[in-house]
């Protein structure tokens, strides 16, 4: 679970990020879940939206994946949401919450 401070230096951080997962009318597909799962574990943070076609919004895609993955809803805003968790390799951690 994620502090404020927490959540607000993540949201500071996925501000320049490019969006990388895009979610359509299939939903939350396992090969989506994977995914994301490979991009949390290389970059820890990780932007996705979700498309007009898709029967869910943003606030459902990014907490069923958060479910699916174990990992942490930043924010969700419009069509977009993103996603933190630590890497599961210490030599990919870059973000480091512990020192707020």
């Amino acid at each position: 679970m994620l502090t404020s401070k927490q959540r607000a230096k993540l949201r500071k951080l996925a501000h320049d990020i490019e969006t990388l997962i895009q979610i359509g009318k299939g939903g939350v597909t396992p090969g989506v879940v994977e995914q994301v799962r490979e991009t949390l574990n290389n970059k820890e943070l990780v932007k996705g939206k979700v498309l007009e076609n898709s029967l869910l919004d943003a606030k459902e895609a990014a907490f069923e994946l958060a479910d699916k993955i174990n990992c942490d809803v930043v924010f969700t805003i419009g069509s977009k949401f993103v996603l933190f968790k630590v890497s599961d390799d210490k030599d990919k951690r870059k973000i480091f919450l512990d020192r707020l």
